[in-house]
């Protein structure tokens, strides 16, 4: 089964930027996202990608998060700028073959074990 790692979190403030990154074991699904998850919270999409590499987002980090992923490298990535406090929160990436994944991206089969995003004001 395939395994993610994501990397990248760290402390910031606000206005600052980070780059998230995501390693698969072994090759990259067909669909693909981050979700984040603030403490006391459910957990919400952030950005997904589909394997032609069309994006979506949610709307509170339209033209400040960009979602990518360099299939040579197996890898998913999460640029994320004019970063807010209300952008803290522990970032996960998840990874699935069927196409409820991206429409759904909660229910991606397969997820990483989290990275912390934590914005100061």
């Amino acid at each position: 089964q395939v395994q993610l790692v994501e990397s990248g979190g760290g402390s910031v403030q606000a206005g600052g930027s980070l780059r998230l990154s995501c390693a698969a074991s072994e090759y990259t699904a067909r669909y693909m996202a981050w979700l984040r998850q603030a403490p006391g919270k459910e957990r919400d999409w952030v950005a997904r990608i589909t394997g032609a590499g069309t994006t979506s987002y949610t709307e509170s980090v339209k033209g400040r998060f960009t979602i990518s992923k360099d299939n040579a490298k197996n890898t998913l990535y999460l640029q994320m700028n004019n970063l807010k406090p209300e952008d803290t929160a522990t970032y996960y990436c998840a990874a699935g073959q069927a196409v409820s994944c991206y429409v759904t991206p909660t229910s991606c089969s397969t997820w990483g074990q989290g990275t912390q995003v934590t914005v100061s004001s």
